[in-house]
Parts: C-alpha cells; structure tokens; sequence
C-alpha cells in the first residue's frame, strides 16, 4: 500500500515541474539556510564547554559603582589565589591571565606575537592537550615557554619542538632566550585563551617570568588589570562564593575599592553568550528567529502553491471517493506527497551544505563546522523536519481537498478550492510580512553600521595606518622611538607620524581620578588616561576646542593638562571657554594642575559606549608606548607601505611591521554587528525569493483559471494594462495589509536593538515605506511579466479552454 502511495506521489510530483519545483527550491533553501545557522549557533553555543570540569569554571567579573572605574574582565590581582588558599573547601583552582604583545624571534623570523603570562594552572586547571611537553610541569620553569601548534609550524616548520628556543623582546628592549616546554594541540574555541581583549594568545609564559617585561605585581591588591578564573570544588555553587568574596575585599582592598566593586563569578559556560551586553546571544537569536521566520514562509509557501494548483486534481480526487477511497486514505496520499517533496528537499540542502558553508563563513566572520561534527544531530534534525514540515505543509491541503464532495469533484467543479481565495491571500499576506520585517531589520542594521564607519567619529581615519613597535618603556627609549617617528615623518610618502600607547580600538583601559581645584576629592571623576606624543591629534585631525595640545617643550611639565569636552562637562564646566585655564587635582596630591587645553570629543571606543573624560599625558611624562600611527600622503597608498616597510627594515631591525588601516581597526571592533548585518543580507535575500515564488504560482494559477476570462475581455477591447490591473490588485491590499501589520513589528524590534547603542541612528519613516513600495514593486513587475504572455495570447485560443 506505501509503495502505491510512494508511486502515485513521485507521478504526481513529476507531472506538475513548474510547481514542484518552486516548492523544492523555496523548502530547500529554507532549510539550507536553518542548518548553516543551526551549526554557527551550536559553534558560538559550544565555547567553553570542552574546556576539563567547564561546569565548575567561573570568570570573576568585576562590577564597579562608577563603570569609569575598572572594566568587567579584569579584576583584584591576588583575589582568585587568596580564594583557593582561604577557601579550599570551596576553590579548587585558580588561573590569572596577564596579555600583552612583544616581538618574538628565531632565525631571521621576527614576529609580533599575542602572549598570555599566567600561573602554572594553564594546562591542568582548563584540560589543553599537549602534543609534546608534559602539562604538570610545562608552565613551571622561570624562562619557558608554551606554545601553539601554529607557532611551531610558523618558525620551525614542525610540531615536535620541544627543547628548542626562541627570543622574546623585553619593553627596554632587551632579548632573552625562552625554552619551549610544551606544543599545544589545536585548542577549543574558548574564553581564557582567545577571546579576551578580542586577541587569540599563541605563547604562554609562567608567571614567575612576569618581571622580565615587567608586568603589574599581580599580589597587589591595589591592581586591578588581570583577569581570573577559579574552578569550584564539586557541589559549590557562585552564591557560595558571594561571602567569601566580600570578606576578601574587605579585608585586603584600599577603601577606595572597597566602596566601589562587587566582584561575581559568572558561569564560563555562559560567559561568551552573555559578554558585551548580551551580544553573542542577541545576534544568535536574531539569527535563529529568522531562519524560523524563513521555514515558516517556506511553508506557507508550500501550503499556497499546493492549494493554488490543486484545480488539476479535483476529478482525480471524486473518483477515487466513488470507487470507494476513504477519506483518511486520500489524506495519507496528500501527505505522502508532501514528505516526499521535503525529503527531497532535505536532500537537496545537505549537497548545497558544503557548498555554501564557505560563503556563509566568511559572511558570520568565522568557521562554520561540517555536518559531521554534530555526531548525527544534523541528520536527527533533517528528518525531523522532513516529518514536521511535510505533516505541517501537506495536512492542511489534504483536509481542504478531501473534503470536496464526490459529485461535484467528478463533474471537476473547483469553486470549492476557489473559495479558499480568502485562505491564500492571508498565507500570502502573513509572507509578506514576515519579508517586510526581514527588509526593514536589514534597512536599519546596515545604517547603524554605515554611521559606526561612514559617521562623524570625531576624528580622520581616512589614509591612517597603525603598527605596533618594540617598546622600551624607558626615557632613552621614548627619546629613540621619537628619532624613529621624526625619520618616519620625513618621508615623501609619509604626512605625519605619532608615538602612542592608544589607538582608537576601544582598548584603552587606563583610568584615574581628577577633580576641580575649587572643590573637594569626593566629587572626583575617572578619566580615561591616553598616553600620546605631540603630533596625536594632528594624525588623527582631532580638532581643538580651546587652548592647545600638548607640546614636546611642556611634556614634562606635570601642571599642565589637555581634557576632552566629556571631562569639562563632567567636572562642570559647561563650555571649552569656561574651562580653559582652570585648575584640577588628583587625590592625594596637593599641586593643582592647570588645563591648557581641550580638545573636541571624538570616539576612541565603539560607538556602544558613551564617549568618557579623557584626560592627555605625555609619552615623555608616562614613558608608556605601543603604537605608531601613521597618516600616509593622498594618492599611492601602497608606495606608502612600501616606503614605510623599508625605512622599518632599516630603524627597527629585529621586528616585523605588521600593519592595520583604521577601517580594518573598526571592522575588528564591530565584529558582531558585521556578522548580524551579512546574516540578515542573507535572510532578506531568500525571504524575497521565497515570497516571489509564492507570487508566481498564485498568480500562474489564478491566469490558469482566469484564461477564458482573460479573452473575453480582450475581445470586448479591454488593454494588456487593464488586463495586468486586475491581478495587481488583487495583491495591492494584501501588501497594504500586510505593510500595517509588520511595520509596528519591525518598530518595536528595532527599537529595541538600537537602544542596545549609546550613539544610533533615528528610526525613521523611510525605512518601513521603503521596504513596502519595494516589494510591492518587485511583486508588480512579477505579476505584469506574468500576465504579458496571457495577454499576448489569441483570444480564440484562450475562449476554447474549458
């Protein structure tokens, strides 16, 4: 009896191509389309989670009163070692991380390198396998090394590296050779090594080193710049941790601190989904919600061109209820049909899988794993949406079709399917909105992101290029970097050069406290503290609002300051004018500085943050420095690069220039709205599809059944124009409808989203009017293509259909 079924429903299937196949491609490339978010999600879901004991891992994130303060990802230096010492019975490890870059040599290869100086734990508290090396003792030697797999590969062209040794520089400049100790295999996407400050770590180096950079005392409790983990014992909950932590604070910190932090362990099982205000998890459920609007147009899709092209079959269907044929019986080959249909279409999606993971890669920003890596929860999901999507898609027609009556059935009377007309606008309706809202999200995400890169960012990135130098954090090291920079900006192709320790990549966390000269510390700002030379705001052409900016012949002058207008409005001034001249103080010091300068705001971090108070010292003051930043002369950019990698080559030998243009700076710092904007690019692109599929079959099929009409009227002189206005119309309410219902919607979502930025783009009436006259338009241009061949057909030909 299947195989019957299974033989009249590939018959039917293949004896109706045109409407087969719309239904196959709008299924196959909705389900296409739900497996590559499906495994992008389980990739951004599965970080941290094959991490060893990953349930008992905890991130202590730090939450301070005045969020200028301190950031969440770091926190109290000894804080993590005093719990598993005070506290065993409820901390069984600890790890503290400390990233910093330095350039590593071996041979004539010379590379800067992310490094990660942290305690001994690495290896054994987290589970990271090593290829070579023994994980209990690779991270305890004073001057060893572990490295990545990639970095072996990168300067000794194999794995099996062990006892071998490389050159790390030192901030003075100095080289001292590291003993590799372990090679690491291919890591797990996680959360200590490669998500942190949005670097990816490929050297580890004990803490006992750390005074060879030097690095912060991380026993300090005044130090606030590392960040922890702490693995609990088993049965320990973080609401345990809660007490302990307080007590430590208080005991330990400065008052200051004391007053201000909270420190909570959060889940490293959640923290990647929850970071950045919930950022990861918004894009994947937007992700997610999409693909699922998309399956269910698909459907609906289905329903419509099952129902639309259902005429052809009304005779077969009364003849088979007079020989006999039970109702549930012509239900069952309905629903045959349909599974069938989807299976192929499931089919279909798993050969295309391959073939879009690439393009779909590159699109999220990252690698989107095979099928196979789901260990079968691909294939369990596949036909699980072969059964649900072929029950949902072809229940509903077989109910409406069966249940014509016999006698008209045989006659091959079709009202009965006609007055499901109603029915299938509402289906096409409810597409059209599901599209309307797809288009309208993909209207206003790329305009935030336009005003992100194409807004007034308050400084000039256009022709700007950064690259970190080897440091030597020292006053004969600024001295020769400043040589450096002046040999840098004597260069032709070259228009100016400045020495930094920030770049605007929203990673600048040095902070401190000022406040006015003529009130008390208590009403003390943070500032965010921004270590620059002189040349700073003519590379980046941040304009001056009063005074001037530092100068080389003041730099060491400690009772001068240069602010930012943030800071005059925060400390209560209300214009640069008002400003300019008057005093300030940091706790603890009597001197009062005098501000000489303000300068205009302009976004140093993402656009997702207020602009904060900034306050400007000098790298001759502070003799702190990580970047060059240059701003290349207009025209032959890459003469530029060339000209600079050369005079490099020759003033900084024993280091790579690795470069960065400032549009590439930003695309890193808006990663995940890129990945939310290339996705919902996609959505729209195959909502629309999937729509104009529904569009064509309804209106193939209502020509079909209008045919005679359609020569009656040309007969009695009626125009192709007014002929095309009939069907237009037809859709002309349901996408007016439609329009009403889903701009409401999109508002309410979208409003939402935006409020997620400090700085955003109005929600204005263009958007939601556009998306609506654009996909009327691409419906009405369907439907007058369609309607043309009806119309070009003899009259006679079209008054002999019966």
């Amino acid at each position: 009896m299947l195989k019957n079924y299974l033989i009249v429903a590939w018959r039917n299937i293949i004896r109706r191509p045109f409407y087969s196949a719309l239904n196959l491609a709008g299924i196959a490339m909705a389900i296409l389309f739900l497996l590559l978010v499906t495994a992008f999600s389980a990739s951004e879901w599965n970080v941290n989670r094959q991490l060893r004991h990953a349930d008992r891992l905890y991130y202590l994130i730090s939450e301070w009163k005045n969020t200028d303060e301190g950031i969440p990802i770091t926190t109290l230096g000894p804080l993590a070692r005093r719990l598993k010492e005070e506290y065993p019975n409820l901390v069984a490890n600890y790890y503290r991380g400390d990233y910093t870059t330095s350039v590593v040599s071996h041979g004539d290869h010379h590379f800067r390198e992310h490094i990660d100086v942290g305690d001994s734990t690495l290896l054994t508290m987290f589970g990271f396998r090593l290829l070579a090396g023994d994980a209990n003792t690779a991270m305890k030697m004073p001057f060893s090394v572990v490295i990545k797999q990639e970095i072996a590969q990168k300067y000794f062209g194999r794995t099996n590296v062990v006892g071998e040794r490389l050159q790390i520089q030192n901030f003075s400049g100095g080289l001292h050779e590291f003993v590799i100790t372990g090679v690491l295999a291919d890591l797990p996407e996680n959360s200590v090594t490669d998500l942190n400050f949005e670097n990816h770590h490929t050297l580890f180096i004990p803490a006992n080193t750390a005074a060879y950079f030097p690095r912060p005392n991380r026993e300090d409790w005044t130090t606030i710049t590392f960040p922890s983990f702490v693995q609990l014992q088993k049965g320990v909950t973080a609401a345990d941790l809660a007490r302990p932590i307080k007590q430590l604070i208080q005991k330990y910190a400065p008052a200051d601190v004391r007053q201000d932090l909270t420190v909570r362990p959060e889940a490293l099982l959640d923290y990647h989904l929850q970071k950045d205000n919930r950022l990861v998890a918004r894009t994947l459920y937007a992700l997610c919600f999409i693909s699922l609007f998309v399956l269910l147009m698909a459907t609906v899709n289905f329903i419509n061109i099952t129902i639309s092209s259902s005429a052809g079959r009304v005779k077969e269907i009364g003849i088979r209820k007079v020989m006999g044929g039970l109702r549930w019986e012509i239900i069952l080959q309905f629903w045959v049909e349909s599974v069938l249909l989807v299976l192929f279409a499931a089919i279909l999606a798993l050969f295309l899988y391959p073939v879009a993971q690439p393009g779909f890669a590159s699109l999220v920003g990252k690698p989107i794993p095979d099928l196979s890596e789901g260990s079968g929860y691909a294939l369990l999901l596949v036909a699980a949406l072969v059964i649900i999507l072929g029950a949902a898609a072809g229940l509903f027609p077989a109910m409406a079709l069966s249940a014509i009556r016999a006698a008209e059935s045989v006659k091959g009377k079709i009202q009965m399917v006609g007055g499901y007309a109603r029915l299938r606008k509402a289906l096409a309706g409810f597409q059209f909105g599901l599209a309307e809202i797809v288009i309208i999200a993909a209207i206003i995400v790329t305009r935030q992101i336009g005003y992100f890169f194409g807004g007034d960012l308050g400084y000039s990135k256009q022709y700007v290029v950064t690259a970190q130098v080897p440091r030597d954090w020292s006053a004969e090291g600024v001295r020769r970097m400043e040589s450096v920079r002046d040999q840098f900006a004597a260069l032709p192709e070259v228009k100016k050069v400045s020495l930094s320790y920030e770049i605007p990549d929203g990673m600048n966390q040095g902070r401190g406290p000022v406040y006015r000269a003529d009130r008390d510390s208590t009403t003390a700002i943070n500032v965010q503290v921004m270590i620059t030379d002189e040349k700073y705001m003519d590379v980046y052409s941040v304009p001056m609002k009063a005074g001037s900016f530092l100068t080389a012949a003041t730099a060491l002058d400690l009772r001068k300051v240069v602010v930012n207008e943030a800071a005059i409005r925060a400390l209560g001034w209300s214009t640069p004018g008002e400003a300019l001249g008057r005093g300030v103080r940091f706790p603890g010091e009597d001197s009062v500085c005098t501000i000489v300068g303000i300068t205009a705001d302009f976004h140093f971090n993402s656009m997702k943050e207020k602009i904060p108070p900034i306050l400007y010292a000098h790298v001759r003051q502070a003799p702190n420095y990580r970047y060059l930043s240059f701003r290349l002369a207009p025209g032959n950019t890459a003469a530029g690069i060339r000209a600079i990698e050369k005079k490099w080559a020759a003033t900084l030998p024993g280091s790579s220039f690795e470069y960065r243009f400032m549009d590439e700076t930003l695309q890193n710092l808006y990663k995940s709205e890129l990945q939310l904007q290339r996705s919902v690019y996609v959505a729209a692109f195959i909502s629309l599809i999937i729509v104009l599929m529904g569009v064509t079959a309804f209106v193939a099929m209502s020509i079909h059944k209008r045919t005679k009409e359609i020569g009656i009227r040309k007969v009695l002189g009626a125009s192709a124009g007014a002929i095309s206005g009939l069907f237009i119309r037809d859709f002309a309410w349901v996408l007016l409808i439609s329009g009403l219902v889903a701009c409401p919607i999109a508002w309410i979502v979208m409003r939402q989203w935006l409020d997620s930025y400090a700085y955003r783009v109005p929600l204005t009436a263009w958007a939601f009017v556009f998306s609506v006259l654009a996909l009327g338009g691409v419906t009405v241009l369907l439907i007058v293509l369609q309607t043309l061949k009806a119309t070009l057909q003899n009259p006679t030909d079209s008054l002999k259909m019966e």
